[in-house]
Order: C-alpha cells, then structure tokens, then sequence
C-alpha cells in the first residue's frame, strides 16, 4: 500500500445538523440573547479569488467547493478558489503581503497573519457577528485571529484547526501489556518501549513537517515545562525544563522505526497504512483512509485503531498545539467588504456544519457552538479531536505572536532541536544552545 498519502483520501457525504445557537460576544456558553446583525454590502461587480491549503480529505474541498457555489448563486459574486500544499502556501501569503498583489483571501497556517498585520483588512465586525451568534470564540481563537492576541482587534478569522491526537493499534497495544492508552508521558515511553520489544515500533515525523512534526515537538517541549520565549518575549528555551523535555525525546526516538528524522506530514500516514508503525501523531485522516478503503487490510486496519489525546507530562496539563488556519483578507484587495461578506457565509451553521461533517471532522471548530456537530459523536473515534481548540497553547507560548514567534516555527527551531537530541547528532545541552542562538535571531532585544 505504498501508494497511499494523505492526498488519497475519502469522498463523504455531507449531514445536515439541526438548530441555530445565539450568543454573547467572546462569550463563554453557547446559546444567549437575539441573533447579532452584521450589514455588509459588497463592492458592485465584486470577483474574489482564494487560496487555501490543499485538502487531505476530499470531502473538505467537495463541500468547501460546494459552498462558495451557493454563495456566488445567492450574492452574483465570481470566486475562484485555487488550492496549493501548506508549505507553499505559507511562502506564497508572504509574497502578496510584501509585493501588494495576490488573491484577495488567502488561507494558510499558525500566525501567518501576524507578520503583516498591517497588511491584513480589519475583521473584527464579522468576528463579532460570529462570536456572538455562536457562543464565542475560544481563546487560542483570540490568540491567533487578534492582533497581539489581545481580543481587540480581529486581523484573520481561524477556519479552524488540524486537531491531532496519538493514532495507535489497540490489538498491538494490547499485545504488549496495556488494557488501556496511557495517559502520562512515562506511560507513553513505557508503551512504546514494548511496542518495540514486540517488533510493532511507533514513529513520530522528525522531518520538518508542518502538520505533524511542529505539533508533536511542541507538545513535548511544552509538557516538561519548556518554552522558547517567557511571558516578556525574552528567549528561555534553553533551560533545565527543555533539557529534561530533550532526555525523554532521546529514549522515546530509540523505539522509533529507522527513517523518521526524514519524515514529512504525509510519511507517517503511510508507515501506518502500509503496517510499519503502530502508534503515531496524527490527524482522523488516517482513520478514514483505513475505513472506506475498498482493501479488506486496510478495513481490519480501522477496525483495529484506537485515538487518544496527546499525554500530560510533569507540568500536568494539557500542552497541545495544533495547526491552525488563519483566514485572511489583504488590503490590496479591490473588493474587501465581498470578501469579508464571503468568510461570513462560509462560517454560518447552514455551511460550516455540513463542510465540517464531510471534511470527517479533520477541522475542528474555532467556534464553541460547533462542539455540538454531531460529526464528534457519531463514531466515538472522532470524539478526541473535538476540543483541539478549547485544550490546545497557542504558538509563542509564553509570549506574544508576532514575527518572531512565526519566523521561529517557520524555521522549525522547535523541531530541529528535538531531532537533534532525539537522534543524538547533539547532546540535549548542545541542542538548547544552538535553539537558544536561533531564537534569538527573531527575538531581538
């Protein structure tokens, strides 16, 4: 099965949900008082063009295309959406913001947005509509669409977010003494140490991989107390938090299967798929590339995976990243009011709903009412990726978005140095300094 990627996935059919929430703006429940208004007129004779991240689940752009159909139908405004893999979307975004010229909405990742705020149309009208008909943003929402993440000022709506979680064999996992997923970071280095033992390794992307690589290091960084800068923006990660986060990294990379330090988001789909690694950081996309396979091994595949949410390591607390999808509109746009009216339309419930029930529940919602989309309870296996918003840390964390904090994920500091200590090509202490002197390159005093 060599042949499948994360490119190859389903085709699923749209549900429908029923009801209509209302609420406060930024507010914390979900239902609450009269449904907002928000009165855009559109330019006259408006066209958009949009660009977004290729999808890796095909009912994402079927609905997604299907959506902007009924937009144009309703409104008489031509959009053209045109679709390239997230690592040349993010180059492409950096273009248009310098050069002035590009399509009017781009949507691409983490806080892209928040390396040329000033280049970026001012949503905070439509944030607040949509805040306050759907029970309020979530904070890591704020985080990335406000400038600073202060709550003032909207500068990209999130689409919403690649939740992740641990994606594992339960037959496998049980096989090697475990009744259950741990739910600790010594269990899950426990775990995977008999994995290995029982010749059903794990592996997790060391390459610099967007998605998986920078979601799975984070977390480990983040959950020994970790963190590149401190709440004052000044550059910390070379600390004894790091240096423990890097030991773990080291013992947990000697149940690796060989190769990992080369991996991209899509190797580990197929190391899964193709039967070479048991456990993995990942999205549901695996999943569903198992359970409609017309394969009957890869039908007994999806059978047999299990989710579970990243583990709590010594800080005891969740400390997940995942990749979020910052959508932004570009003031060089001839036709900003049709375009903000656009991001509107595709987050109401009558077409977010049922875009986020075909893309399988692979986004998972910026907005608290959508926890309610029947997409997280119809299978109990899309259950763990339901709150990937509400649980995960912001990128930056301690300290603010901005350039730094993109330019630093942009150059996989977090990742590199996870490689090299797990890989052992640098000591943990090696690692963090070499980290340390990158980081302080964006971070300047």
């Amino acid at each position: 099965m060599s042949n499948i990627d994360r490119r190859n996935f389903l085709k699923m059919s749209a549900g429908l949900a029923a009801g209509a929430a209302t609420g406060e703006v930024l507010a914390q429940g979900k239902k609450a008082g009269a449904a907002p208004t928000l009165n855009l007129k559109p330019e006259k004779g408006a066209k958009l063009r949009v660009l977004r991240w290729k999808r890796f689940v095909q009912g994402d752009e079927d609905l997604w295309l299907a959506n902007t159909k009924k937009f144009t139908e309703k409104t008489g405004i031509e959009v053209r959406v045109d679709s390239e893999g997230w690592e040349d979307v993010r180059p492409k975004a950096a273009v248009a913001a310098n050069i002035g010229s590009g399509p009017d909405i781009i949507i691409s990742t983490f806080e892209d947005a928040h390396q040329y705020p000033d280049k970026l149309v001012d949503v905070t009208d439509v944030a607040n509509y949509l805040g306050a008909k759907y029970g309020g943003w979530y904070d890591s929402s704020i985080a990335y669409g406000t400038a600073h993440g202060k709550g003032k000022k909207w500068i990209a709506l999130p689409m919403g977010c690649a939740g992740n979680a641990l994606v594992y064999r339960d037959s496998h996992m049980k096989a090697a003494g475990f009744s259950a997923f741990p739910k600790d970071t010594d269990g899950l280095l426990k775990l995977m140490q008999a994995l290995k033992a029982k010749g059903t390794p794990g592996g997790f992307a060391l390459g610099n991989a967007t998605g998986d690589g920078n979601v799975w290091c984070h977390w480990l960084l983040w959950a020994f107390g970790g963190k590149m800068v401190d709440t004052k923006n000044n550059v910390v990660i070379n600390s004894p938090e790091t240096i423990k986060a890097l030991e773990y990294a080291k013992e947990l990379y000697q149940t690796f299967i060989p190769g990992t330090l080369s991996w991209l988001d899509p190797n580990n789909n197929k190391a899964f798929l193709d039967g070479q690694i048991s456990l993995t950081c990942n999205g549901i996309s695996v999943y569903y590339a198992a359970k409609t396979s017309p394969d009957p091994k890869l039908k007994a595949i999806a059978e047999d995976i299990g989710h579970a949410n990243m583990p709590i390591g010594p800080v005891g607390r969740p400390t997940e990243l995942n990749l979020v999808f910052p959508m932004m509109v570009f003031k060089y746009s001839k036709f900003p009011n049709a375009a903000k009216e656009y991001l509107r339309f595709m987050m109401e419930k009558e077409q977010y709903e049922p875009w986020q029930q075909a893309a399988i529940g692979y986004v998972t919602q910026p907005l608290k009412f959508y926890e309610s989309n029947p997409i997280w309870t119809v299978d109990p296996k899309h259950t763990p990726y339901r709150d990937a918003m509400k649980v995960m840390q912001p990128n930056g964390y301690a300290g603010e978005m901005g350039y730094a904090s993109a330019a630093s994920m942009a150059d996989f500091i977090v990742v590199n140095m996870i490689a090299e200590a797990a890989s052992g090509s640098k000591t943990p202490k090696e690692a963090a300094e070499r980290a340390e002197k990158r980081a302080q390159r964006y971070y300047k005093v």
